[in-house]
Parts: C-alpha cells; structure tokens; sequence
C-alpha cells in the first residue's frame, strides 16, 4: 500500500506542486499529436499522457505541456519536465542518462505499397504471398517477412532505409515492410503516392516509453500508471484510434 499512497498526488514531487509538467518536441506530428496542440488531447501520445496523468489523479487542466527537442531528451543531467512523450525508443545506451516508464508502445510492422498498385489493395498477410517486397537488412522487419509472410519470393534485402524508399519509389519492389512510425513518415515526407496497407504485430519491435530524468521519484508511478492503463485495455483502444482505421492502418490478419 506503501507504493498506492506515494503515487497519489499528493505524494508526488513534480516539479510544480499540484501540477504535472510533460514534453514533447515542436512540431508535434500526427498521429501522435493533432494539430501540433499536445494539449487537445487528440492523438496517440497525447492521449496517453492525459490517461497517465488521470492515473496519477490529475485533471486535464493540471496538466502543463513544455516544449522539448527530441535529441536534448534522453541528454544527462536535470530536466525541466516531470515526464517526456516523443516517440522515444527504450535502448540501453539511453538508459544510462534517464529514466523510462513501462513501455507504451511496441512498433508494429506495415506494408507499404503505391497507391494504384495491385499490393495496395491487399487485406491479408496471405494476399501478399507472390508480392515482390522489399526489406532493410538486420530489421525486425526482415525477420517478420521471413517468418510471418514467408513469400514464395524471397524479398529484396536492402543496406539501408534510404535503399528501400529509392526501391519503392522506383518500382524495384511491389511493396515495402517497415515498422509502422516509419511507415507513417515514409507515405507522409518521403513516398507521398505511397499508402500503408496495413499493419500486423511482430514481437520484438521498438518499444516507446515515458522519459524521466535519471532516478526520478516519479519513475515507479509512471510505470505503474503505464500498467494500470494497458491491463484495463485502455491502451489498446487509445493504440487502436489513433495508430489504426484512423489513421489509415489496418490490421492485417
């Protein structure tokens, strides 16, 4: 009862009292922020600070945003948030110099196809058994369609992402098989006449969490609000209406 008490807040020590302060970079992109406005609560990592924080016991009105560059994030030495939401994946090189929560995310896979062509209108991992695809070499993404595709062609093994956009975008490949933010950013910056056909969960994808400064006191309420929301399926519903149908990412079954 001892860690229930300490993660009320009226126990925690937040940088301002009574307030939660949590960062994200500027711009703030969608589907992870809606307008670049992390505080309209619309997007995927909005919307799960805001759970965190009702977690935690803090109304949407006690919850101040600050501006904070992905790079600077995971730097050493003192913060000037109480928690960081930037798509930031959990690695050990990081961990040295900040804290992170239980994951918040596990990157799914997604195939990528031109708009137009016969990969995008697939609907099943089963559809995609005589596509040409193309993957980066030493990814989770290769691993994926080696061992959940299994195309009768063996997919086009590329040294870079670079290499597979250039590969999709000349039509080396049918389609492409990223991790689903990748994917997100390759149809929005890099392929805009590419589309995501959809996406299907891999163990072993990127993991996104919650960043603190290193031996925070909030860390072990973070996580256990990160718990508390993925065990109710709160998570999965906030993950399924901003990162699927939404936005243009089906599951593939």
């Amino acid at each position: 009862t001892d860690v229930a008490n300490a993660c009320t807040k009226e126990q925690l020590k937040t940088l301002a009292a009574g307030k939660l302060t949590v960062a994200t970079d500027k711009p703030a992109y969608p589907p992870y922020f809606e307008d670049d406005t992390p505080a309209n609560g619309k997007g995927f990592e909005s919307a799960v600070a805001y759970a965190i924080a009702k977690q935690l016991g803090y109304t949407p009105a006690e919850v101040k945003w600050v501006v904070e560059p992905f790079n600077s994030s995971y730097a050493p030495g003192p913060k000037k948030f109480d928690f960081d939401v930037n798509q930031i994946s959990i690695t050990p090189q990081r961990t040295k110099a900040v804290d992170f929560s239980a994951p918040y995310f596990e990157a799914p896979q997604a195939l990528v196809a031109l708009k137009g062509s016969d990969a995008a209108t697939s609907t099943s991992l089963a559809d995609l058994k005589d596509t040409q695809l193309g993957v980066q070499i030493g990814t989770t993404s290769l691993t994926a369609v080696n061992d959940i595709i299994k195309p009768n062609k063996q997919a086009k093994v590329f040294d870079n992402s670079n290499d597979v956009v250039t590969a999709l975008k000349q039509k080396q490949v049918d389609a492409v098989v990223v991790d689903l933010p990748t994917a997100f950013y390759l149809t929005a910056a890099q392929v805009p006449d590419a589309t995501i056909v959809g996406q299907f969960p891999v163990p072993g994808g990127d993991q996104w969490g919650a960043l603190l400064a290193k031996d925070s006191p909030l860390t072990a309420c973070v996580s256990k609000a990160v718990e508390a929301i993925r065990s109710s399926g709160q998570l999965a519903k906030i993950n399924q209406q901003w990162l699927g149908e939404a936005a243009g990412a089906p599951e593939l079954q």
